[in-house]
């Protein structure tokens, strides 16, 4: 097929996209009001991300490369103006949103006030926090006599102040003395401020707002006659440049490199367009951030991705009714669950079913005599891992333990290194990677002695073995004792080990030597079977798809007549429903309470379908530089729950968005049908699993 720029929706709009869908859970009146602040913080926490990478990778880009209109269909600079248009706007609408919440809140009797609003009583409770909490964690500058402007790191907000002084005309009679100053909002006090009430009304201030307050406390040894303060954020390049020193270990060199991401380039530059033209000049200057940088004005308050923990203040019923995880038709958290994997194969979805089954499972090897080894790849970890408390005591009790962990997970390398010291120090042996590759598969393998040969025991999962995220983040995770299946995924160890040398898998598909030929060989088939009138759909649930080949691969199965179905919550840049490029494909994204991650691959194979589950997006980074695992289920009952949920989600039209070409983000919704919500249908689908094996018990 003949690709023109036109065959594909730009990745960065799409994200750009995704991100509106998140905003539009903010603005949806039918959201409880505390998680519309929750979605208002993925929003912002979301916004940063994409500049310290995405917007970050194409102005690198802009500067460095003259081939940049090859490579993104359009020049860099065109895309940076573009996408800051786009932000400014979203910006904008997330304001709006931030004040019909605060608005509605006030009908609920929650009162978000600011120091303009402090009454008597609160007044003392103020002053009092400050002088106790506050004022011992302000880091306060006087810019004026620096020889050097100081370092604004991109994780904090400041506060941006003037003050001029009193009886110190300059050259003449109309000319104050203006001195600048920055305080640093500290990030290790809760940004919420929760006052006392005596009635039934509450009320919070924000940390900024109390330091507002307090001005006059932090610099009462100036004599001005007026100050000001308004809020400036800054957002800088996230890329790690590595040290070729070779005499340095990776941690080294990782850690080193997160220490110099303090100080990259700044990307974006947000401040609140209350504040003076002489003060933002005065910053914009002494920070060296020109016109060509993203400079974009905002509300009062930045680091709006706080919001994401605003207190709940008990009131749960403005808060979505937290569902507990379901317990595992069949497997108990109560006896032996390697006995129970011995048998069949059993799945896990959360955060629909417990993610306690993955604890108890390697608890379980860390104790039992016969387990000989533990392997696992790591990538995220929990704050007080207890994967890592398991693997630490399975080392204690003498089991051999090797963990791969992705030291340049991004964002998360200082707590991934910090974790392999940990493990490091209790005799786990440790492995960094493959040079070149991340390592992105979730897989773990324990071998068991059993009649004296070695058994094997396994999980294959598509998200993080990382118990906080699977409170929030759809996966799906495969526990097994396939032997043909496990033997695939110990090779995978052995090549984090010699990775010069390239294993064949008969069942596992693995990137990034086999992943893209594969996935192209499915599609394929499908194509043949359309072609001889034969059952052909692909129904794909993935987070992203960019890959332009894999793209036109689709396309190319489409046009063959082949049904294509696309859950995709994230980037789409593959245009559905465009006669004689896409007419078969329909794509819709879910965006809900939880995040949806789980890689569910399902593939008609003339009417005995094909399942998979997988780590691995349609990405180019998935596919060719990455090391990702794709499982094929073979348990039947497995495959049909896989594909049950799929059509769960297909079905979905309260919260599901179409993906299209112009960017609406329109909402999946047919006339005449009931509303049906995948997430809150998925639920109950488990739920009703159960309850079927209760009645034929009973």
């Amino acid at each position: 097929m003949n690709n023109t720029y036109n065959s594909y929706i730009d990745r960065e709009k799409s994200w750009l996209t995704f991100n509106a869908r998140v905003l539009q859970e903010a603005n949806d009146a039918n959201v409880p009001l505390l998680d519309r602040f929750r979605f208002l913080g993925i929003f912002s926490n979301n916004l940063d991300e994409f500049f310290r990478v995405r917007y970050a990778a194409i102005r690198r880009m802009s500067l460095e490369s003259a081939e940049s209109e090859k490579i993104l269909g359009v020049k860099a600079e065109q895309l940076l103006k573009e996408i800051t248009e786009i932000v400014i706007k979203q910006q904008s609408e997330s304001l709006r949103i931030l004040n019909e919440i605060e608005n509605k809140l006030e009908l609920e009797n929650i009162f978000i006030i600011n120091e303009k609003d402090i009454s008597k009583e609160q007044e003392k409770f103020i002053h009092d926090y400050f002088i106790q909490k506050v004022s011992p964690a302000l880091v306060t500058i006087m810019l004026n006599d620096l020889e050097e402007f100081p370092l604004l790191k991109d994780t904090s907000g400041y506060l941006a102040v003037k003050l001029v002084m009193k009886g110190s005309e300059l050259l003449n009679e109309k000319a104050k003395e203006v001195r600048y100053a920055v305080v640093e909002i500290p990030n290790t006090i809760n940004r919420f401020v929760v006052l006392p009430s005596n009635s039934e009304k509450q009320y919070i201030i924000l940390l900024d707002d109390v330091i507002r307050y307090n001005l006059n406390n932090i610099f009462n040894i100036f004599d001005y006659e007026s100050i000001s303060a308004h809020m400036i954020k800054i957002t800088r390049d996230a890329q790690l440049e590595f040290d070729s020193d070779l005499s340095k270990s990776l941690i080294e060199k990782i850690s080193s490199s997160v220490k110099d991401r303090r100080v990259g380039e700044p990307v974006r530059f947000v401040y609140d367009q209350a504040i003076g033209k002489d003060t933002l000049d005065f910053f914009l200057r002494g920070m060296r951030i020109d016109s060509s940088d993203s400079i974009i004005p905002g509300g009062r308050y930045h680091n709006r991705r706080d919001y994401m923990s605003f207190p709940n203040l008990g009131r749960y019923d403005l808060l979505y009714k937290e569902n507990v995880p379901l317990p595992i038709s069949g497997l108990s958290l109560e006896g032996s669950i390697l006995e129970k994997i011995k048998k069949k194969d059993y799945l896990l979805y959360a955060p629909y079913q417990s993610f306690s089954y993955i604890i108890k499972f390697l608890r379980e090897a860390a104790l039992d005599p016969k387990v000989a080894s533990i392997k696992i790849t790591l990538y995220r970890l929990a704050k007080n891992s207890q994967i890592v408390s398991s693997l630490i005591n399975a080392a204690k009790n003498g089991k051999k333990v090797t963990v791969q962990i992705e030291l340049q997970a991004r964002f998360d390398e200082e707590s991934n290194i910090s974790y392999s010291e940990q493990m490091q120090t209790e005799g786990i042996e440790l492995i960094f990677g493959v040079k070149g590759l991340k390592v992105h598969s979730k897989i773990c393998v324990i071998e068991r002695i059993e009649d004296g040969k070695v058994k094997r025991y396994g999980l294959i999962s598509t998200g993080n073995f990382n118990e906080n995220s699977a409170k929030v983040y759809t996966d799906v995770t495969l526990f097994t004792s396939n032997t043909e299946i496990l033997k695939d995924a110990s090779k995978i160890f052995d090549f984090f080990d010699v990775n010069y040398r390239v294993h064949r898998y008969k069942h596992l598909i693995v990137s990034p030597h086999y992943t893209r030929g594969k996935f192209n060989k499915l599609i394929e088939r499908e194509i043949s079977n359309a072609l001889l009138g034969k059952e052909a759909y692909i129904k794909l649930k993935m987070n992203s798809i960019s890959d332009f080949k894999m793209t036109d691969k689709l396309y190319e199965a489409s046009n063959a007549g082949v049904k294509i179905q696309l859950i995709i919550r994230g980037i789409c840049c593959l245009i559905p429903g465009i006669k004689g490029l896409s007419e078969n494909i329909e794509a819709i994204s879910i965006v809900d309470n939880y995040l949806e991650h789980s890689r569910i691959y399902i593939f008609a194979n003339g009417g005995d379908p094909d399942v998979f589950i997988s780590s691995a997006d349609f990405m180019t980074r998935n596919l060719d530089a990455r090391v990702e695992v794709t499982c094929p289920i073979y348990d039947e009952d497995i495959k049909k729950e896989l594909m049950e949920t799929f059509e769960i989600g297909w079905k979905a039209n309260v919260k599901a968005r179409i993906h299209s070409n112009d960017l609406t983000n329109k909402y999946r919704r047919r006339e005449n049908e009931k509303p049906f919500r995948a997430q809150l249908e998925m639920y109950n689908y488990y739920q009703m699993k159960l309850d079927v094996i209760a009645e034929t018990v009973i």
